[in-house]
Parts: C-alpha cells; structure tokens; sequence
C-alpha cells in the first residue's frame, strides 16, 4: 500500500471486530514501527503494554460502558463536545468537521434540535439511549482481541515543562504510525476514551495494568481484525469531512489563507 493512500484511508473503526486473535507477529511488527516514531533527542519516552487476558478486558470494556452511559447520563459528555456534534448534512458541508450523526433511532430524529437542551437530555434518559450506547460500548471492548495501552516515561513526561511537550508530540507520531499500519495488516483500531470522562474509572484500569509510578497510563486502543462488511451500532456517526485547504493554510502570514488548491483536494475518508 503507498504511504499516500494508507493517510487519505485511515480510519476509526466504530463497528465490531473478529474474535480472531491478533497474531504475534502482526503484534511484534505494530511495536516495532510504533518505535520508529520520531522523538526528542531519540528519547522514545513512549511505553507499551498488549493486553489478551480476556478476563482483563471485560473488565475494561464494563468500566468503559458503565463511564458512556454515566456521562451521557448526566449531560457532561454533550456539555463537553457539543461544538462537534452535527446534525444535518448541511451543517458538515459547511463547516466540514466534527461529527455527522447520521444514523439515529427514529424516536430521535425529531428531536435533534434539542440535543443539548435540559428538555432533550430528559428524552434521551428517558428512552434510555445513553444505557444503548453504554453497552454497545461495552460490547464493542470486550469483542476485542487486543488492547493497546500507551504510556510515557515520567521522567520525560513532565507536566509544564518543555519535556512534556516533546513527549506528546512523540507519542503522537508513535500511534500515528500503528494507526497507519493497521490498514496494511487489514485491521482497525478505536481509542477507548470514555473511562477518561468519568472520575476515578481512568485509575481503575491503571491499576488493572498495573502500571508503575514511573510510569504515565495515557491511552488505551482497542484492536483487531476487520470482518468484510462493518454493522455500524445503533447510533452512530461519521466524520468523512476534511477541512478545505483555505481553511487551515496560510501564505507568508497568518493574514493570508492559501487559494486555489481546495479544488484539488483528494477524497479522504472517516
């Protein structure tokens, strides 16, 4: 696959996974161009724990679906994201990111105009879509053969100061790398965020991986091979749009945005 069409097709992958484990080998390659990552000084400040125990990650999948429906129960998740969230073609054209939810259960539509209101938090409770989401989140982690939990050497990740910035970026590029790899491999790969919304969910699968003080859990990916057609969940969204070069481009200054190349904008994908 040529590296330009592996970064126009990258993708998050909503949908399940097959149970089939992932090899040892694709494992061991996934590792080794993570490590290839560009870092400070050739820090590599990044560390890395695969996790297959099954028993492990229905515990993780059960912490992260009981943090979904916690905060979308609560309103924090839509208080928190809600500069992201579309609900028409329309709007995603115009504004071209975020996230298009396209596909909601009929008693829903009507009421997408509400989503952030005190009324339609109410109605949602009351159909019980953030319980829906809990545990199709819940489902989706625990039909993972893999997880992948990044962490970063303390002694490099240190919070205000320069260092912490390097360390990022570095770990950036380490799991842009795995990302990428993943659609040569014929696999996907979805950041398991939501026990980070919720307080205290986070430290539970820190202790799970049992994680050293030395070291820094900062996210955990769910893995595994792609079945031939994806069932996209029951309430689901994508996010197909790239802003338009003229939109995040600038010429000599930041006072002149780069024209003429938005018409030769290669397709891109979720």
């Amino acid at each position: 696959m040529e590296l330009f069409d592996a970064i126009r097709r990258r993708t998050t992958t909503n949908g399940h996974f097959l149970p089939d484990p992932v090899s040892e080998a694709h494992q061991r390659l996934l590792m080794e161009l993570a490590g290839r990552a560009p870092s400070q000084l050739n820090s590599q400040p990044w560390r890395f724990v695969l996790v297959e125990n099954r028993e492990t990650i229905e515990t993780i999948a059960r912490i992260s679906g009981e943090s979904m429906t916690e905060a979308m129960s609560n309103g924090t998740f839509f208080e928190r994201y809600k500069p992201y969230f579309r609900f028409s073609k329309e709007e995603m054209e115009r504004r071209r990111d975020g996230m298009l939810f396209d596909k909601l259960p009929a008693a829903l539509r009507p009421f997408t105009s509400q989503a952030f209101t005190k009324r339609g938090q109410k109605l949602m409770n009351g159909l019980r879509v953030p319980h829906t989401l809990g545990e199709e989140n819940r489902r989706l982690v625990a039909g993972s053969p893999l997880l992948l939990g990044v962490m970063l050497d303390r002694g490099e990740y240190r919070p205000g100061e320069l260092s912490s910035f390097y360390s990022l970026f570095s770990m950036g590029a380490a799991m842009e790398n795995v990302w990428l790899s993943t659609l040569e491999l014929g696999m996907g790969i979805q950041f398991v965020s939501f026990p980070m919304e919720v307080p205290g969910k986070w430290d539970l699968i820190v202790d799970l991986f049992k994680v050293p003080a030395d070291l820094e859990l900062m996210a955990v990916y769910r893995l595994g091979y792609l079945p031939p057609e994806q069932r996209r969940p029951t309430i689901d969204w994508s996010s197909h749009q790239r802003k338009l070069p003229s939109q995040y481009v600038y010429r000599e200054t930041c006072e002149t945005p780069q024209t003429g190349w938005d018409d030769l904008q290669a397709p891109s994908e979720r």
